[in-house]
């Protein structure tokens, strides 16, 4: 088994979650203001829907050796959002559901040398193939919480959470507002993981999904506390606003697909 199996059927399940949460969404619902700023939930599930159609494009470049980009713009991605976000709750839904079937088969089709093509998205930087379906898992877990119907970052998938904050943390670096980040475990305090050599600025610690949940920009750091790095005594004063996420993946991903990801150990 690779991260690809793995992947598959966690973004199986995932999508199986928001296409119900979907289903039950009104065109008055569609309407509404999502929890991102700016965006109705119908702007919301079509971008989900425009995303699985670019990572389409992103495999097709794998497969073919032809260099397909993401979208034709930033400008066409915008448009093709704003086009598909008032569209009747019926027809957001088979988008939906076509649009993710569309990526399955897609991933079905990959040969297996393929994925270890390097693709790129919108932004750097370049990354293997393998990493696509991961990309493809985010975006569904982290819009079908912005739906602000139900599901929320509360909600992701312990697996998810995992991965999520350890790539995030690989990418961070020095782009980090705090000095130091303590994953802790959520049932008895006790410290996972410590991240040291950030950027300038006190310890952040929480559980691992409040931790991922302000790193997404998805709470303003509630549940979290700052602390000293050095003497671990509990400061008072909010906990910052973390820099944009998240980059399209880490650098220096293993060009093969490992078995799973992260690394066994990490």
């Amino acid at each position: 088994m690779s991260v690809i199996d793995e992947i598959e059927r966690e973004l199986a399940e995932a999508t199986e979650r928001l296409l119900a949460t979907a289903a039950r969404l009104t065109d008055e619902d569609l309407r509404a203001p999502s929890l991102l700023p700016g965006w109705t939930r119908g702007h919301v599930l079509t971008h989900v829907a425009r995303n699985a159609d670019s990572y389409v494009n992103l495999l097709a470049w794998a497969r073919t050796g032809i260099r397909t980009p993401q979208y034709a713009s930033a400008q066409a991605r915008e448009a093709g959002i704003e086009a598909g976000a008032g569209r009747p709750a019926g027809e957001q839904l088979a988008d939906l559901r076509d649009s993710a079937e569309r990526f399955a088969t897609a991933v079905r089709g990959m040969p297996a040398e393929a994925w270890t093509a390097s693709v790129s998205g919108m932004n750097p930087p370049e990354h293997p193939a393998w990493y696509v379906p991961i990309r493809r898992l985010r975006e569904v877990e982290v819009h079908h919480a912005d739906l602000g119907a139900g599901y929320g970052w509360a909600d992701w998938p312990e697996t998810y959470v995992r991965r999520e904050l350890y790539d995030t943390m690989l990418w961070l670096g020095d782009e980090s507002p705090v000095g130091e980040v303590v994953a802790l475990d959520p049932a008895t305090g006790e410290v996972l993981r410590t991240w040291t050599g950030l950027g300038d600025g006190p310890a952040v610690e929480g559980t691992p999904r409040e931790l991922l949940a302000w790193l997404a920009g998805r709470t303003d750091g509630a549940g979290l506390r700052l602390a000293s790095p050095q003497a671990r005594l509990r400061q008072a004063g909010r906990v910052p606003s973390p820099p944009p996420w998240p980059k399209p993946s880490p650098a220096g991903l293993p060009a093969e697909p490992p078995s799973s990801w992260p690394p066994a150990g990490s």
